[in-house]
């Protein structure tokens, strides 16, 4: 099973640019501060600006920066730009057809993944980076 961290690093990039106060911030500087590669976060930055979460720059004075206020992006907006697939994903080769369980499990859990997924969405909807700029503020004092 593979997690992703895609989701982490993303929410710090976007909490970074916040904090910067519309300051462009290189992808160099930003891979400084997630400390990892600025290749890794090139490929994040490309699904955020598909989101229309960031804007890029070229030049000298080129960087990134949001593409709108953090208090309009949430968690929920983050993690539906970065994340592929289902939360918890089905069984990868079908279940037995004539076993009693194998064959209707995957129905059964469809729906339970389903609302847990709902769930999450939800509950990720209430914070945006805004939040997150105040709480991280408030504990680096």
């Amino acid at each position: 099973m593979n997690t992703s961290s895609r989701f982490t690093v993303a929410i710090h990039i976007l909490t970074l640019l916040a904090h910067g106060g519309g300051e462009q911030m290189t992808s160099e500087y930003i891979a400084g501060s997630v400390n990892t590669n600025p290749v890794v976060i090139r490929r994040l930055m490309a699904l955020l600006r598909e989101a229309r979460l960031v804007t890029s720059q070229v030049g000298v004075k080129g960087g990134w920066q949001l593409a709108r206020p953090p208090k309009g992006i949430t968690l929920r907006d983050i993690y539906r730009a970065v994340e592929e697939g289902a939360l918890f994903p089905l069984h990868s080769n079908t279940p037995n057809p004539r076993c009693p369980v194998g064959s209707t499990i995957q129905a059964t859990l469809l729906g339970h993944f389903e609302e847990a997924q709902l769930a999450l969405e939800k509950d990720l909807e209430r914070t945006t980076v805004a939040d997150l700029v105040q709480e991280t503020g408030a504990r680096a004092r």
